[in-house]
Formats: C-alpha cells, sequence, structure tokens
C-alpha cells in the first residue's frame, strides 16, 4: 500500500501522539483539514488523499524531541510501513526550494541523511500534492487554521529567518495564488477558520 485509509493514518497519529505527546499532533490534524479542503474544491486531487498525506507529513515526531531530523524519521517509519507516498511528503513539505538549507529547525540529522534528503528533494518533481501539504503546512497552528502571513510572523518569532526565509515566503505566496487559481475562489473561504484567525 502506498498509502494507508484515513483510519490506520488517525491510528498512527494517536500512536505517535502517545509516543511524544506535543501540540504537533493538532498541528496535523489541522494540516490535513485544509488539505482536504482545498483538494475537494480542486477537482484533480483526491480529497481523501490529502487528508492522509496532511495527517502524516510530520509523524516523525513520535521519535521525540527533535528537529530537522523528524524529517527523516518519519520518511523512515513510512518506508518500512510501505507507505511511499506519504513517506515521500515527510521529506518534501519543509523544502519548498528544494534547498535543505531553508529550514529553520537545528539540522540534527547525520551528514548522510543530510545528504540523502538534499539529493532525494532536488531530482523528484513536486506534484500538486506535495505543493498543497507545503502551502497547508503555512496555514496551521495547533490552535486552529489561520492566514499564511499569521504563520510566517510565528514561525520568524520562534525560530528566527535566514537568507532563504524571504525568497521561501514568496513561494509560499505563490502556491496560495496557484491553488486559488485552480479552485476558483480564495483558499480562506472554505473554511470559516481562517476569518476567525484574524481576530486571535
Amino acid at each position: 500500500m502506498s498509502i494507508p485509509s484515513r483510519k490506520a493514518a488517525l491510528e498512527m497519529l494517536l500512536e505517535a501522539g502517545q509516543r511524544n505527546p506535543g501540540p504537533w499532533v493538532e498541528h496535523s490534524l489541522n494540516v490535513a483539514k485544509a488539505a482536504e479542503a482545498i483538494a475537494k474544491a480542486y477537482t484533480k486531487l483526491d480529497a481523501e488523499k490529502a487528508y492522509i498525506l496532511g495527517c502524516l507529513h510530520d509523524i516523525g515526531r513520535r521519535e521525540g524531541k527533535t528537529k530537522l531530523r523528524h524529517i527523516i524519521d518519519g520518511y523512515d517509519y513510512l518506508m518500512k510501513k510501505g507507505c511511499t507516498e506519504c513517506a515521500r511528503i515527510c521529506l518534501t513539505h519543509s523544502f519548498l526550494l528544494k534547498d535543505v538549507e531553508e529550514a529553520l529547525a537545528e539540522n540534527d540529522c547525520t551528514d548522510a541523511e543530510t545528504a540523502f534528503i538534499q539529493d532525494f528533494i532536488t531530482k523528484i518533481n513536486y506534484d500538486d500534492y506535495d505543493h498543497l501539504i507545503q502551502l497547508c503546512d503555512g496555514l496551521a497552528l495547533p490552535s486552529s487554521l489561520c492566514i499564511i502571513e499569521k504563520r510566517l510572523v510565528q514561525n520568524a518569532i520562534k525560530k528566527g529567518v535566514n537568507e532563504l526565509s524571504v525568497y521561501k515566503w514568496k513561494k509560499e505566496l505563490e502556491l496560495k495564488t496557484y491553488f486559488e487559481e485552480q479552485i476558483g475562489q480564495s483558499i480562506y473561504r472554505l473554511l470559516p477558520e481562517f476569518a476567525d484567525s484574524i481576530y486571535q
């Protein structure tokens, strides 16, 4: 199976949250919620698949309080389960620019793991599912969905910025525009939480 059922994905997330409790679980569920809503409006995508990919994009956090290495831990975990499409998303969701250096999290991967990640994201052709989860990762706080700018500012305050940050922000805004062109409306109209987040 390249992708598990929704039930199996939620069970994996629940088990992971028990191993390593934290707001990342609620964040993952919100990414899944946003991905499903956008995919429902974009008929070329499967909403169920989008939900599952969003649900499992951070599953590597099951291994504990790690930094960047959660992406390789998630990839390894899902590859062992035969969930190759979900494993792919674990690696692609953090790298809009296809550059390991764009990540703000401390790189706690080994040199070999870092080289593998860079080689993987360089060679792969991102598809609409990769881009959708990248976008939705930037729309989801643990507490709610939110406008992109709010998430960007919160991440900048928490983690700082680097020389690639502005380019990454521009790419994320380009993804928002791309999906809005595909669905013919603002993504913020799809769920009321987007409007509510302005006042939080």
